[in-house]
């Protein structure tokens, strides 16, 4: 190939890299002017300072990386604004890590349910006492135990009584003599009934009914057999046979146990929703197994001062007597409310005992604490009735944690605004210091290169140095000798030669 094929060659290839750079800048011109339109209209954001990537409390004014070299997460001055005073931001990780777990707040009727402990014991209108009115002598006792169980109308015991012949002869005397002279003598029969009559109401008084006072000449003169009122149980047995009673004693008590109460103990905070008529269920460790339901029958009026509790009465049916008065077990007191309320779990409140807190999530990993107004509890749900709205959502698990960490971002924005309030200060000072000991302490050089002290010290001069220079050159060409050097003073010129 020959000089001129060469000279053509290289003159077409440099025609072809010239019409390729004309083309190229022709049909691309638009990316670039839009390329350098938004590099000069974007703006470009400055992070306000840099946090930690696992949430910890550490910020930096800088860019770095943490123990585990991850970098730390830019904090922007819009992102500051978006977030409302005491707003906890989390990152993603940070909140899987911790566990976080939300619910929406409901409005549905609340289940007020309310547990208490109570006792079994005998209704106080099923309670009967055996006293005659009359004084006497018990002469046979038939119910001999205590606990045993008697039918209506079954005999109790046989008494004797003078009082009780007495009456019982004139009502007999009274009644054959109207008999025999009604016929013969109508007033005599007219005034022996008169006393008959005087002689049964005083029978009756003595609380000796129609058909006792029948059988009256069916018993021995001045015996008296008195039955029970009811099917009960003996709970008490005062007298033996023999014994002697007063008028208005107590001989025996019986109590009927067909039905019996359960009184529970219900703290005053609980008992605001009790209401006459609600259900009961009663449950004892002593019957597993069985659950007894009944019926809320009378509410005491005033509070119990020494436990600070309302006493609760409720009617059960006992009809296998299997409810013994003085067995112990549990009271649950349930009513459904009448109106749907706001209902948030119970874990969702964070209670300090003066106030009641709960966090919602405005944002994916960003949480408001907000002050709460609670109302009843029943079991995990508690009523709310100022603080929240239907829909929202609270935390329901890892709200401590979370509280935790809105108190320590508190502090560090405590922290930060001290620091800007004078932050440029402690820089200007940082910088100070830095710069201070080559200012102060760094020696001037005189025209001989010799360091020049500027203190007022009478002795220098004499070889005792001011201060401790800087500069590793600062003594270089200066006549001056170091004290300390033995050969200080002495000729060299000889041991040179």
């Amino acid at each position: 190939m020959n000089r001129i094929q060469r000279t053509a060659i290289a003159a077409a290839v440099v025609a072809a890299l010239a019409v390729g750079l004309i083309v190229g800048r022709t049909s691309r011109p638009q990316p670039r002017e839009e390329a350098a339109a938004t590099a000069t209209d974007a703006p470009v954001r400055k992070p306000l300072y840099y946090r930690n990537p696992m949430g910890l409390a550490d910020t930096s004014p800088v860019p770095k990386k943490d123990a585990m070299g991850m970098d730390y997460i830019p904090v922007f001055a819009e992102d500051e604004a978006q977030s409302a005073p005491g707003t906890v931001v989390l990152p993603p990780e940070r909140v899987q890590a911790l566990g976080v777990r939300t619910e929406a707040v409901r409005l549905r009727p609340l289940q007020h349910e309310v547990r208490a402990s109570g006792t079994v014991a005998m209704d106080e209108a099923r309670q009967y006492v055996i006293a005659p009115r009359f004084e006497g002598w018990v002469d046979r006792l038939h119910a001999n135990e205590t606990g045993m169980a008697v039918r209506r109308g079954q005999p109790l015991l046989t008494v004797y009584s003078p009082q009780l012949l007495a009456a019982q002869e004139e009502y007999r005397i009274a009644d054959a003599a109207v008999r025999r002279l009604t016929g013969s003598a109508p007033s005599t029969a007219a005034s022996m009934a008169r006393v008959r009559d005087a002689a049964r109401t005083r029978l009756r008084n003595w609380d000796i009914d129609d058909v006792q006072v029948a059988h009256v000449g069916h018993v021995p003169a001045g015996n008296l057999v008195l039955t029970s009122p009811a099917n009960a149980v003996v709970i008490d047995k005062p007298a033996v046979q023999g014994a002697r009673f007063a008028a208005g004693e107590a001989v025996l008590r019986l109590a009927d146990l067909s039905e019996v109460w359960v009184v529970a103990d219900v703290p005053v905070s609980q008992a605001a929703g009790l209401r006459l008529g609600q259900a009961a269920a009663f449950t004892s460790p002593a019957l597993p197994g069985h659950r007894f339901e009944g019926r809320v029958t009378f509410l005491q009026p005033v509070v119990n001062t020494a436990t600070r509790t309302v006493g609760v009465r409720i009617a059960l049916r006992n009809p296998d007597g299997v409810l013994r008065p003085g067995l112990y077990g549990d009271v649950t007191l349930a009513a459904a409310s009448e109106s749907a309320v706001l209902v948030v779990p119970r874990s969702a409140v964070i209670d300090s005992g003066r106030r009641q807190v709960a966090l919602v999530q405005v944002a994916e990993g960003r949480y408001v604490p907000r002050a709460l107004v609670v109302g009843r509890r029943s079991g995990d749900a508690v009523e709310v009735l100022d603080g929240l709205a239907e829909g929202e959502h609270v935390v329901v698990a890892a709200n401590f944690l979370i509280d935790a960490e809105s108190n320590l971002q508190s502090a560090l924005q405590g922290m930060a605004s001290s620091t800007d309030h004078g932050g440029k200060a402690p820089a200007s000072d940082a910088h100070a210091e830095q710069t201070a000991p080559t200012t102060s302490t760094s020696p001037a050089r005189g025209g001989t290169g010799a360091p020049v002290s500027s203190s007022p010290d009478p002795h220098a001069g004499h070889g005792a140095p001011t201060s401790t220079p800087t500069d590793p050159h600062a003594q270089h060409g200066a006549k001056a000798t170091p004290a300390s050097d033995p050969h200080a003073g002495r000729d060299m010129t000889s041991m040179e030669r």
